[in-house]
């Protein structure tokens, strides 16, 4: 058997003959990361395909696997080999700070599994005795159905694969068996992607406010913008005339007030004042707030020991003690007994 015939052979076995006992649990932030990896590489190379490797972080306990975490890998310079000093730093760096995850495995993207995956793969044998290989497949095509924490079915195009040595005409290579995986989530995770999702907004009640405010002025825009269009095709005979809506849109028209009504511009000119004036009112009022908590500070801290003392007596103005008379109590007693004498 030559070279080139081992090349061409498939490096992952067919699941009819061998299955993964592997019970595989993949994170929603592994999941982020590798396709927020993808989709910057491709925008700084501007490229459909590019290059993208990575290591994955996580747990293993016997044959239970969680892939928790990840970070990006360099090449070095032909795009064969992996920078090995640049991925022990970033593994030390990454140890520090989550010392429960270990290298479990690595991934790319690709369509399917091949013979460079497999010299990639041997790279990273020093540090696992069998590292995980998880593929983002772009194309739709060989979306995988995974299983949630909660049960429910879910297409991701992501696939996981475990090494193993097949044995053909006594001779022994590397190749994958493809392992089932689902995905596992946590109630912090959740809300994490949920914001995500969402592309960072806040949940306040007035930014929900602001953001269906912004939807139907929105919304307002372009159909206004459509019936400009409409109208100005009408006037230039490109458009057929429907009697029936220039009707309906000049009614609407004449429903409309009067904005250059001089009336009109002064009561909007007059709520628009009012508007900024409460605008500085408050921005005044929150100035004057931080000042005076500023001030008290600063009086606590300027304070001598005696007037911020709890046993010490407060001083008045006149600086007398607040429980003198004439020497005190003792003077006051030293009174007493002359008058009696």
């Amino acid at each position: 058997m030559t070279s080139m015939d081992t090349d061409d052979l498939p490096v992952v076995l067919p699941a009819s003959t061998t299955t993964s006992g592997l019970s595989l649990d993949l994170h929603p932030l592994p999941i982020l990361n590798i396709s927020e990896h993808l989709t910057r590489l491709k925008l700084q190379k501007n490229t459909t395909n590019p290059f993208v490797i990575g290591a994955l972080l996580g747990t293993q306990n016997g044959r239970e696997v969680e892939i928790v975490n990840t970070f990006e890998l360099a090449m070095e310079e032909g795009g064969q080999t992996v920078d090995q000093v640049f991925f022990n730093q970033r593994r030390e760096q990454y140890k520090q700070v989550f010392p429960s995850l270990e290298f479990i495995g690595w991934y790319t993207v690709a369509t399917y599994p091949t013979a460079q995956h497999i010299s990639l793969h041997e790279q990273f044998t020093p540090y696992s005795s069998t590292p995980l290989l998880l593929i983002l497949q772009p194309s739709t095509v060989f979306a995988h159905a995974s299983t949630t924490s909660d049960g429910l079915q879910t297409s991701l195009p992501f696939k996981a694969f475990e090494p193993t040595i097949e044995i053909r005409d006594r001779k022994s290579r590397s190749v994958f068996i493809e392992a089932s995986f689902k995905i596992e989530t946590g109630e912090a995770e959740r809300i994490a992607v949920d914001w995500t999702a969402r592309g960072g907004s806040g949940d306040t009640s007035l930014e929900s406010h602001l953001q269906t405010q912004r939807a139907a002025v929105k919304m307002l825009h372009d159909r206004i913008v459509l019936l400009v269009r409409y109208v100005t095709a009408v006037v230039a005979g490109e458009a057929t005339k429907d009697n029936a809506t220039l009707r309906a849109l000049s009614a609407l028209l004449a429903s409309l007030p009067a904005s250059e009504d001089l009336q009109f511009r002064e009561e909007f000119d007059t709520e628009y004042e009012d508007v900024q004036l409460t605008t500085y009112l408050s921005t005044l009022t929150k100035s004057a707030n931080i000042l005076n908590d500023l001030v008290d500070r600063h009086v606590v801290l300027t304070a001598s020991r005696e007037e911020r003392g709890p046993s010490g007596p407060r001083r008045r103005p006149g600086g007398r003690s607040g429980i003198s008379g004439i020497g005190g109590m003792g003077g006051l007693g030293a009174m007493i007994g002359m008058d009696r004498w």
